[in-house]
């Protein structure tokens, strides 16, 4: 029988909001998000974009771990744990570009398998275990990085993709009740062992110290929220750093100046379907639909689509006066397309949306950045970037229609 001695945030009943010093940890996902997103620029290719969705994923992980426990433990968060996550994830990011030319390779798995080994332990120094995210505590993704210290590439950066796949599983595929009964019945299983032992007159020092009881802890959603919309927020402003970079390393013309300012409407629409008209930075969820896996896994693609057209765009205004190289192209299409299907299909499940009404909210925001892609090779830079704007326009539109006819049956 699971003891349920839940515990979520430990504050006030009062609504949460981010800290100074979650604030200050949230500053290395802007570095973080700087660094990979680099691997996208010039002509990325298929390996590429495999080291993107592999590092982004592990940088993307270990944030949250740390994330989720300054969210349950609260004003008892020890300051120590959050800059030890952080100094290990600044050694992260500065080695992303080491791991893209085999110099830093090691240097990043390392420092991965100990940020998620702290992450881990910091639960069971609480004596609780994380329901609603089992991944938190999880460390059977640990193993292959672990094997992969010794391995030479290209089998190094499988194993890394079957680490992240194990902790994708976690996800969804692990039960975080069945885990805290597993191991309750483990610590009373020791506990047992000891009294036998102590009866039979041997000498156990171990005995003096009886294992913690193990409660159940839940996030808090509003509080959680929040930091996943500044993660997303981040993501954004990488795309503002991208279009200024670029800009300013350029003489400056009408292309630049056309193509700047497409940018920058797809930046705000952008911002707009995700924090106006979404909840956590994912478009079109709505606050009482949160449910802390679902969302974190949503959260996770959208700020990897995100993160991908920022690099995108900046790759735009480098090759302002001619066409787009076809895989950054396609970058930009699919970070798109990705994006807009989250929104519908979380606009659908969040809003009680019918699914004709659904797609067609979706499918012509999304027919347009897959045909660009497949067929916009004659295109010149200036117009993919125009011709992006319906497909975030659409959605955008819809939910203030939708906005609007609630306000007024209201």
């Amino acid at each position: 029988m699971v003891d349920m001695d839940v515990e979520s945030a430990e504050v006030d009943e009062k609504e949460r909001h981010a800290t100074w010093l979650e604030l200050f940890f949230d500053l290395i996902a802007v570095a973080g998000v700087s660094q990979l997103a680099h691997l996208l620029h010039g002509e990325p290719g298929a390996r590429d974009f495999a080291y993107y969705a592999v590092l982004f994923c592990a940088f993307w992980m270990t944030w949250t771990c740390f994330t989720l426990y300054g969210n349950v433990a609260g004003d008892r968060t020890r300051i120590r744990i959050l800059l030890a996550g952080m100094f290990g994830m600044a050694v992260m990011a500065a080695a992303v570009q080491g791991v893209h030319d085999g110099r830093h390779m090691q240097a990043f798995a390392v420092v991965y398998i100990l940020m998620r080994i702290l992450g881990s332990r910091v639960w069971q120094a609480r004596g609780q275990v994380l329901l609603d995210w089992p991944t938190a505590q999880f460390t059977l993704g640990v193993i292959p990085w672990t094997l992969s210290v010794w391995v030479d590439a290209p089998a190094r950066y499988w194993l890394w993709a079957a680490g992240i796949a194990l902790d994708l599983w976690a996800t969804f595929g692990m039960n975080g009740e069945r885990f805290l009964e597993r191991v309750q019945q483990r610590d009373a299983e020791k506990q047992r062992r000891q009294r036998a032992r102590r009866d039979m007159g041997e000498r156990d020092r171990g005995s003096r110290s009886r294992p913690a009881r193990l409660s159940a802890a839940y996030s808090d959603p509003a509080h959680l929220g929040e930091r996943l919309g500044l993660f997303v927020l981040i993501v954004l402003g990488e795309g503002v750093a991208q279009l200024v970079a670029a800009s300013a390393a350029t003489e400056w013309d009408w292309a630049l100046y056309g193509l700047a300012l497409g940018s920058f409407l797809l930046l705000v629409m952008l911002w707009s379907l995700s924090l106006r008209y979404g909840y956590g930075g994912v478009p079109g969820l709505a606050p009482r639909a949160f449910q802390t896996r679902t969302a974190m896994a949503l959260h996770l693609l959208t700020a990897g689509a995100l993160a991908a057209v920022a690099a995108g765009l900046g790759a735009a205004v480098e090759h302002r006066h001619g066409q787009l190289p076809p895989s950054v192209r396609l970058l930009l299409c699919v970070g798109f397309a990705v994006y807009v299907l989250i929104g519908a299909g979380v606009s659908m499940a969040s809003h009680s949306t019918s699914w004709r009404s659904g797609l067609r909210s979706a499918l012509p925001a999304l027919a347009l950045p897959l045909l660009i892609g497949a067929f916009g090779n004659g295109l010149p830079s200036v117009g993919v970037v125009w011709l992006l704007i319906p497909s975030v326009a659409w959605p955008q539109g819809w939910h203030t229609w939708r906005a609007r006819a609630s306000t007024t049956h209201a």
